[in-house]
């Protein structure tokens, strides 16, 4: 199964920067900075950035970003992990892949938002010269910070929409922090034209996808495996295709959902529902995207045909520009058929 799961083109709509940062980057970066470090080598790095069994909530999940951010405060550290996430998914056989990243958790050492965001597009252009991946940004807002700090991080999301940024989504403790909050805030994204994803049904429950919907214009929902606890609420989700960014190795780890066993996608897709397969934090979730694909084919008998529907549905969802959705496509398709394999949608 490995090798046409290898094979398979892939599209992640849903990858946080800051969580698949390579311990031999961050060594690196240590080195470069004069940062200490409390290991010398990868290995003995890798359990202060990767969470393990123990891990028993998304708040002591979120807890290993703190470990990476400090390095990640100039525009070259930024520069090179933007470039090397698009490197690390295009070594899975990823087409297309959208970066998210908080503009405010790297300006600590002088950087604007503006630059953060510049700096993040140089990279995930390089890598995208380098490997013929297709990769954009995701401006990301925080729920810890107020709506009005929040404000440079959509101002200049604006500022580079359409070359390089894609949309501004919200993050962070979504138990502590509801979006009903934030609700200024991304009318004014919208308002602009701006798309907007949100995290939401992941710490908190189907009163978080709605509001992130109805109240703050959400035309994607990071993660969303809480939704079927609203079954009314998964039919208006449904009918009005709004696409789910799930995450299912992140979903098990942050205990969002109880166990492989329990995890919604394969339901969720025999529903109707627009559902994508993604990442989140390769380095922290100890996953890649052809991990994810072959735990849906062992563990749910995601046949090959449904995973290239997977995909077809992630791109179709995509806030990627027009020209190159349709060259995307287009490359899709051709690796489908190159493989054998055709989409289980085609079928229907």
């Amino acid at each position: 199964m490995e090798d046409w799961v290898l094979k398979l083109p892939k599209v992640d709509l849903h990858l946080h920067l800051d969580g698949c940062v390579k311990p031999e980057t961050w060594l690196a970066l240590a080195a470069e900075q004069g940062y200490d470090s409390p290991a010398q080598d990868a290995d003995s790095l890798l359990p202060y950035m990767q969470v393990d069994e123990s891990c028993a909530s998304l708040p002591d999940y979120l807890s290993k970003f703190a470990f990476v951010l400090p390095l990640l405060q100039t525009r070259e550290a930024l520069a090179r992990v933007a470039r090397e996430a698009v490197e690390q998914a295009a070594s899975h056989n990823c087409l297309y892949i959208e970066v998210r990243f908080a503009p405010l958790l790297h300006t600590k050492r002088g950087l604007s938002a503006d630059d953060a965001i510049g700096a993040v597009v140089a990279g995930l252009q390089q890598g995208e010269r380098r490997t013929g991946a297709v990769a954009r940004a995701i401006a990301v807002c925080m729920r810890h910070h107020s709506e009005e700090a929040n404000l440079p991080v959509v101002e200049a999301a604006l500022r580079h929409y359409g070359r390089g940024l894609v949309a501004v989504d919200l993050a962070g403790d979504e138990g502590a922090f509801p979006a009903v909050g934030f609700r200024g805030l991304f009318a004014r994204a919208r308002e602009a034209g701006l798309p907007v994803t949100i995290h939401a049904g992941e710490a908190a429950g189907p009163d978080s996808i709605r509001e992130a919907v109805a109240g703050l214009g959400a035309v994607r929902i990071g993660h969303g495996v809480r939704l079927r606890e609203d079954q009314e609420l998964l039919e208006w989700i449904r009918e009005r295709r709004i696409p789910l960014e799930l995450c299912p190795t992140s979903n098990i780890q942050t205990k969002a959902v109880a166990s492989w066993s329990d995890f919604p996608l394969r339901d969720y897709y025999d529903r109707g529902l627009v559902v994508t397969v993604n990442t989140d934090n390769p380095t922290v979730s100890g996953t890649n995207m052809t991990r994810e694909c072959r735990e849906l084919a062992e563990r749910f008998g995601f046949t090959a045909a449904e995973l290239a529907d997977l995909m077809r549905q992630a791109l179709d969802a995509a806030f990627v520009e027009s020209p190159a959705r349709v060259e995307l496509r287009a490359r899709l398709d051709a690796r489908l058929a190159a493989l054998g394999i055709e989409p289980a949608a085609a079928r229907r």
